[in-house]
């Protein structure tokens, strides 16, 4: 049974508002301009604004579709995977996360991280023109937010830790 995207998105923007809501009424950390009541709330709001974009179909191209190609007795077949390797994709993520914790202490969040969102990005089908300024930008980003912004600390590694 597959849902239509009205009922999926509709979900997704009332457990997003639940999260916002939720958030909105944590007490903040006197003192602190960025307190436990940001994340849920950021986190809502994102979710409830994915939850609107498949609503109205943002996005979503239907002729991109592929499709299905029937059987003889009537049922509909999946469409072919795509390239060898295409089966080995649902190990990625466990890989990623078992090279992050080695990893990370030794080469630091940024190469480590780059190298994930790389990797990720070129497996799902990204060009390598796409894949490298995101992989080079992503991870900076990410450390600007929480290791400058929220100041949670990150393995440095390989890099010198003054910037």
């Amino acid at each position: 049974m597959r849902l239509p995207d009205s009922v999926t998105g509709s979900f997704l923007v009332v457990l997003g508002a639940a999260a916002a809501y939720g958030g909105y009424i944590l007490p903040p950390v006197p003192g602190q301009p960025i307190g436990p009541n940001v994340f849920p709330l950021v986190i809502g709001c994102g979710l409830a604004l994915c939850g609107l974009a498949i609503v109205f179909g943002i996005g979503h191209s239907f002729e991109e579709e592929e499709e299905l190609v029937p059987f003889e007795d009537g049922q509909a077949a999946a469409p072919p995977p795509q390239g060898r390797l295409y089966g080995l994709r649902a190990l990625l993520p466990p890989a990623l996360l078992l090279f992050y914790v080695v990893a990370a202490d030794r080469l630091g969040f940024i190469v480590t991280a780059a190298i994930m969102v790389y990797v990720t990005s070129t497996a799902l089908g990204a060009k390598w023109k796409l894949a490298l300024p995101l992989a080079a930008l992503s991870p900076f980003a990410i450390h600007l937010i929480f290791g400058k912004l929220l100041r949670v600390p990150l393995p440095a590694g390989l890099l010198p830790t003054p910037w």
